[in-house]
């Protein structure tokens, strides 16, 4: 019998909800043991999570993907349990069509943004996203919820995307940090560059890696506005 651990079910934070990616064929016993693995793990931050099926191209398999939403509720208490169709795809379509028209405006910011420095000792909490126009002194704490921008130097620590989201960006356009956290995800005494060039730090394969922004351009290439 193939162990569990083998049953490819991927999860990732993604905003203030989860991202739940698996393979619907595997057997269905299989997967609601690796779901049952990955959701104890989260404990209490399970509640009311927003939950998100991602089943790639496979179709026909409402019935399965119900069950386990259902699972997930019963069992860790989970919210909104989203099963995207291509009926939604559209839909989406639509909604990027009327961001280019401007709609996006409408978003209420989610973003703090202060000015001055953040000196030694103190600490800056957002729920959402960090701009800072000014330094971050070592010894200063910066921790948000989605991405941390620094229009300065940041000599502190910074932990984005907390607590599980790890598709958030550390950025500074001068980048020496004490330690870095982009959702579990940690990293200390990171190299400063040479030059105080604008770098950004990210989440690939399970570790932080951090490159020059405006080289990798991270963001360029999206063909409209979206928010963030």
């Amino acid at each position: 019998m193939k162990e569990t651990r083998d049953v490819k079910v991927r999860m990732k934070g993604v905003g203030d909800g989860l991202h739940v990616a698996f393979d619907p064929t595997l057997p269905a016993d299989s997967i609601r043991e690796e779901l049952n693995r990955l959701f104890k793990q989260l404990r209490h931050l399970a509640i009311n999570a927003r939950v998100t099926f991602d089943i790639g191209e496979n179709e026909g398999y409402e019935e399965l993907l119900d069950e386990l939403g259902d699972y997930l509720k019963a069992q860790f208490g989970v919210g909104n349990v989203i099963c995207p169709s291509k009926r939604r795809m559209v839909s989406e379509g639509i909604t990027r069509q009327r961001d280019m028209q401007g709609a996006w405006q409408q978003h209420q910011s989610d973003m703090l943004m202060l000015t001055g420095r953040v000196r030694s000792g103190q600490k800056v909490t957002a729920r959402k996203h960090i701009l800072i126009l000014g330094d971050v002194n070592p010894g200063a704490e910066i921790v948000a919820g989605g991405d941390i921008i620094v229009m300065g130097t940041l000599s502190g620590i910074a932990a984005a995307g907390q607590p599980d989201n790890e598709n958030a960006i550390v950025l500074a356009l001068d980048f020496r940090p004490t330690q870095v956290q982009i959702g579990g995800i940690m990293a200390a005494g990171l190299p400063p560059s040479g030059d105080k060039i604008a770098e950004f730090a990210y989440v690939e394969d399970n570790a932080i890696v951090v490159e020059e922004y405006l080289k990798a351009n991270p963001f360029g290439r999206q063909p409209w506005p979206e928010v963030r």
